[in-house]
C-alpha cells in the first residue's frame, strides 16, 4: 500500500512531520505537494492530486491531506468517486472512520493538531482494519449508489 500525502502552506510543516515518521515506520509515501513552503498556495491544487490517485485505485493506496482547518481538504477529497475521506481530530474518530466507514483518505486540520496527536491519529487510521460488518458494507454500497446516481450511471 502506498500513502499519498498533500497539503498547502498551512499544513506544510505537519505534512513534512507525518511524511518523515511514516517513512521511518516503513511505509511507502508519495508526496504530491506542495514540495516546499509557499505562502498563499491553494489546498485544492494538492488535495486534488491525492484524491485522484486514491479514486483511481482505492484498494492500493490511501491519502492523507492537510490544510489549516482540514475542512477544505475534506471537501475537495470527497468530490472524487470511491473516495471516503474522514476529517478527524482524535484517534477515536480515526478508528471509527476505518472500522465503520472504510475511509481511504484522512483529512487533518493543521491549525488544531500538535505533532504527537497527529501521529497518533495517523497510526490509528493506518492500523485499523475495516470491520466488514454487513451493516457497514451496506452503508458503503448506498454511498456508491449515490455516486452512481450523481454521475449519471443510474437513473
Amino acid at each position: 500500500m502506498i500513502i499519498y500525502i498533500g497539503s498547502d502552506h498551512r499544513g506544510f510543516t505537519l505534512k513534512e512531520y507525518i511524511k518523515a515518521f511514516l517513512i521511518d515506520a516503513g511505509y511507502s509515501v508519495s508526496d504530491l505537494g506542495n514540495a516546499s513552503y509557499e505562502e498563499g498556495d491553494d489546498y485544492p491544487d494538492y488535495i486534488k492530486e491525492v484524491a485522484m490517485k486514491v479514486s483511481k485505485n482505492p484498494e492500493m493506496g490511501r491519502g492523507i491531506v492537510l490544510c489549516g482547518s482540514g475542512v477544505g481538504a475534506d471537501v475537495v477529497a470527497n468530490k472524487f468517486p470511491r473516495v471516503r475521506c474522514a476529517l478527524t481530530g482524535n484517534a477515536d474518530q480515526a478508528f471509527d472512520s476505518r472500522n465503520d466507514d472504510d475511509s481511504n483518505m484522512l483529512a487533518l486540520g493543521a491549525n488544531y493538531l500538535k505533532e504527537e496527536n497527529a501521529k497518533k491519529i495517523v497510526m490509528t487510521w493506518l492500523e485499523t482494519p475495516f470491520s466488514g460488518e454487513e451493516r457497514h458494507r451496506g452503508r458503503i454500497r448506498k454511498i456508491a449508489l449515490i455516486e452512481d446516481e450523481l454521475s449519471g450511471k443510474r437513473g
